[in-house]
């Protein structure tokens, strides 16, 4: 079975484009292939050094993964800090990454414009430290967004570097997960581009009703069809995709005729797409609750992805030191 490999940054709550896009794919993804699953509190530390409450980052998004579906029973769910052997192949790896194409990176580029005054050495390395969490588990496949390509494209390198250099057939080189027509793409509520925690755009899994509905009630849309069958707005058609994948498909279809023929009343179409939202994540939400609250349950999750992904870490970098000829006398 093909292995696959992700991280998932604790640094904000699950929103519902999180949910529609990736969470329901690792869903899927647990049952057809052998997953690695970790919380990566080392990489948010590139970008958050000195955050506030990094343990109850790492306890929350790990209950909301949990309440989405992932399975520890089916997949190895971890936290990256638990896991040395990720450190210590990070170190051997950058002995062969090279300044200037770490420093080409666009991701690097981007970060040194946006926040100059935070440009360390991890922010640098990032990529090595990617590369480490998925070849140490000689992963052949990734899930990864778009801002994510080139630093997968810099695992390829790195894992065939090593593989080159030491003449060895150590690491597959990974293949990025294409998820298809299968990645739903949900918009925000400004009107524009999709839904991120940066933008403040989101409606979380964890929003009470009240939030929910005052989010949506400020929700962009316009003024208006001018005439009847106008092509729909960028702002109203956000608002009709969110409603495509958490509305009955007779209210979608009410409300894209109201459009059409000119009559719609956009406070009743965002009182409709309030409910529906608060129907839709209300079990989710009681859900990330109860497993928040279940420090047993919890722990036991943690210890076992620890216990799975050191086995597979460790026979990793065994072979690692062997090869580059780290042996004990």
């Amino acid at each position: 079975m093909e292995i696959v490999a992700s991280g998932i940054r604790p640094t904000g709550n699950l929103h519902l484009g999180n949910y529609f896009g990736a969470v329901k794919n690792f869903v899927k993804m647990q049952d057809n292939y052998n997953c690695y699953f970790f919380i990566a509190d080392y990489h948010s530390l590139t970008t958050h050094p000195t955050p506030k409450d990094l343990h109850g980052n790492v306890h929350q998004v790990l209950a909301e993964y949990l309440a989405c579906g992932l399975d520890p029973e089916k997949a190895t769910i971890y936290i990256q800090s638990d896991l040395p052997e990720v450190a210590e192949l990070t170190l051997l790896l950058n002995m062969n990454a090279y300044i200037g194409e770490l420093e080409r990176t666009t991701t690097f580029k981007e970060k040194v414009r946006s926040n100059p005054d935070n440009v360390n050495a991890g922010l640098l390395t990032y990529p090595v430290l990617m590369a480490s969490d998925i070849i140490i588990h000689k992963a052949h496949k990734v899930p990864v967004g778009k801002d994510q390509e080139q630093n997968l494209e810099m695992t390829r390198k790195f894992a065939a570097r090593f593989n080159r250099m030491y003449d060895n057939e150590l690491f597959p080189i990974p293949e990025p997960f294409n998820f298809g027509e299968t990645l739903v793409k949900i918009p925000g509520l400004d009107g524009s581009g999709k839904m991120g925690k940066s933008e403040g755009n989101g409606l979380y899994l964890i929003d009470e009703p009240r939030d929910i509905r005052k989010k949506v009630m400020k929700a962009v849309t316009d003024t208006g069809p001018l005439e009847p069958d106008s092509p729909v707005s960028e702002p109203v058609n956000n608002l009709f995709t969110i409603m495509s994948v958490v509305s009955k498909p007779e209210t979608l279809q009410f409300f894209k005729e109201a459009y059409s023929n000119c009559s719609i009343r956009y406070g009743d179409l965002k009182k409709q797409l309030a409910e529906d939202i608060v129907i839709f994540t209300e079990p989710l939400r009681e859900r990330i609750k109860e497993i928040s609250a279940d420090e047993v349950y919890l722990r036991k999750v943690v210890n076992m992805g620890k216990e799975k992904a050191h086995a597979s870490a460790a026979g990793t970098l065994r072979e690692v030191r062997e090869l580059i000829g780290f042996r004990p006398f």
